[in-house]
């Protein structure tokens, strides 16, 4: 079970629910696989409603691995994510905001 006060939030991937959680190191990853952008232009991407599905497959791969998952990118490719792509956009604005507000923080 996820716990907002630490930054967690949970997605179900293939019937099985995992933790994800942006810890320091996992930014540093998704910083690297953002490759020009930063992190500061992630968050406004998101606070725009600009976000792109590369945007939110590298904010899960992220807090996936941060929550202790050693996939790869390449493992989700055919992931079933319950609820979908609107669920994994959900999700990674909930990192987002986690790991960026106030304790216990929601995206809007």
């Amino acid at each position: 079970m996820a716990n907002p006060w630490t930054g967690e939030v949970a997605l179900t991937l293939d019937g099985e629910e995992h933790v994800l959680k942006l810890t320091l190191g996992a930014l540093a990853e998704l910083e690297d696989s953002l490759e020009s952008s930063t992190l500061v232009e992630l968050v406004q991407r998101f606070e725009g409603g600009a976000f792109s599905s590369r945007d939110v497959l590298a904010l899960i791969v992220a807090g996936l691995r941060g929550g202790g998952w050693r996939g790869t990118t390449g493992s989700l490719i055919s992931t079933e994510i319950e609820g979908g792509p609107m669920e994994a956009a959900r999700v990674a604005a909930q990192l987002l905001a986690r790991a960026f507000g106030p304790p216990g923080a929601t995206a809007p």
